[in-house]
């Protein structure tokens, strides 16, 4: 199942195109990030794309593809990349990530 978190907490689940483009519009706004979740029996936290909103108007997209991955980061000033990178993710399209140059993100430790 696919559902779409809000950074204060707001959950919708199975978002339509339309949720998804006006969420990634309220960033910076209502809220500061959102993340698409891919859910199944096994994982809730492992299949997501994450976007955030930098105070240098730059959108910080971040992917993961299961519990054996490690996360990936890129930037890009394009909300329209980044809708369509959302779109794509939600659809499982394959491709999804071509437009971006990705680098593997590990946490400080």
């Amino acid at each position: 199942m696919l559902t779409v978190t809000t950074g204060r907490g707001h959950t919708v689940k199975r978002p339509s195109k339309p949720a998804i483009g006006t969420l990634l519009g309220n960033l910076g706004r209502a809220d500061d990030r959102l993340t698409l979740h891919r859910q199944d029996e096994d994982h809730t936290d492992h299949h997501y794309l994450r976007v955030r909103l930098c105070p240098n108007n730059t959108y910080e997209l971040e992917h993961r593809d299961g519990p054996d991955s490690a996360p990936h980061r890129t930037r890009t000033l394009s909300q329209e990349k980044v809708r369509q990178a959302l779109l794509d993710w939600a659809a499982d399209k394959p491709g999804w990530r071509e437009d971006f140059m990705w680098n593997e993100w590990t946490p400080d430790a």
